[in-house]
């Protein structure tokens, strides 16, 4: 059910990730492209996801076939996860990152209680590959499942593209974005012919932030071109973490060093400094000839706990230590993600925060 007006005309916003939770929707992995040879260790780390996960919340996990479900079902199983707060859905994927291609869910308060809504941002394979037509399908299917409204976004008259990793918000009206992702006109062009400003006010209106902050440049590896989850993340409304490198050599240096500059003067919703808490970077981690964006900035915020790639690195133990600081009403736990980052993302990019009613 396709409503007519924008989110923010009436009422909504999108939540902190951090706020309370329904369930968190996954993509059993199934592309042995996205992470080759390793699919077995891919699956493993699912079931641990999962385990921890489930204890706060739902889990909406979308499998291909019937094999493949009784495939999840039998890892999460071996896992002691708890498959009674798992629900699967049948749904068609083509590569099953949730965080991009899943639901994106704005809520409003109303009638003493939180209301909720879908925004479909029409997605398209970071416009990078050709296999996004069934992942393109899942917030409509999202919609029609729980019965909610969907807003389909839209820009002079055109769907809007936009990917869950290629925003960060505060949950009281400002949102953190990069140049890289959105701005650029050679590479990987989401919404060709949009300016800033056609970006801010789409934003504004489909996910009811009023401020829209800019980065520059991502990671390096990152196959997105720039997205905003590896680099930079809200921890409560007024906090956000930076990776930073400490390695002159790194290509990520420069770039990370002056998003550092650039984010010391930008503002919140209510003209107040960002509190920026620096996060360090692991050492590069490389595929073949290829860097691959390890960043300790793709945790996950579930109900019960918060998840955090882990590299086999000795900054492993400090970037825990600093999240753990940070979020004191929840555990933060390590999950490893050297195999897992082989598919050019991790545990954020994987996953998608569904926001309780309450």
């Amino acid at each position: 059910m396709t409503t007519p007006k924008t989110p923010a005309q009436i009422g909504y916003f999108m939540p902190a990730e951090w706020e309370p939770h329904e369930a968190t929707w996954l993509g059993w992995p199934q592309n042995a492209s996205d992470w080759p040879g390793k699919m077995n260790a891919i699956r493993w780390v699912y079931g641990e996801m999962v385990r921890k996960i489930a204890p706060g919340e739902k889990v909406r996990m979308l499998v291909d076939s019937p094999a493949i479900e009784r495939r999840a079902r039998r890892v999460l199983e071996t896992a002691r996860a708890d498959l009674g707060q798992v629900e699967f859905f049948r749904w068609q994927t083509d590569r099953g990152w949730m965080r991009d291609s899943g639901p994106i869910f704005v809520c409003r308060n109303a009638r003493s209680r939180r209301q909720r809504a879908i925004v479909h941002f029409h997605f398209n394979a970071w416009a990078r590959y050709d296999n996004w037509r069934h992942d393109r399908k899942v917030p409509e299917r999202a919609s029609r499942q729980l019965a909610l409204p969907l807003f389909e976004a839209q820009c002079r008259s055109r769907p809007f593209v936009l990917e869950g990793g290629g925003i960060e918000v505060n949950g009281r009206g400002t949102l953190i974005t990069t140049e890289e992702c959105y701005l650029d006109t050679q590479t990987q062009v989401r919404n060709p012919g949009l300016t800033r400003e056609d970006y801010e006010t789409t934003l504004c209106e489909y996910l009811g932030v009023r401020n829209v902050l800019w980065l520059g440049q991502g990671i390096a590896g990152d196959d997105t071109h720039g997205h905003v989850d590896d680099l930079c993340r809200f921890v409560n409304p007024t906090t956000a973490v930076l990776i930073q490198s400490r390695d002159p050599h790194d290509a990520n240096y420069r770039p990370l060093a002056e998003n550092r500059e650039r984010l010391q003067d930008l503002r919140l919703e209510d003209g107040s400094k960002i509190d920026v808490v620096p996060l360090p970077m692991p050492a590069p981690l490389y595929w073949r000839k290829i860097q691959l964006p390890a960043s300790y900035a793709n945790f996950y915020i579930a109900n019960a706990a918060v998840l955090v790639p882990t590299f086999n690195d000795p900054a492993d133990r400090e970037a825990l230590g600093i999240l753990a600081e940070l979020f004191p009403d929840r555990p933060v736990v390590g999950i490893h993600a050297v195999d897992l980052v082989l598919g050019f993302g991790t545990l954020h990019c994987l996953t998608q925060q569904q926001p309780a009613c309450a």
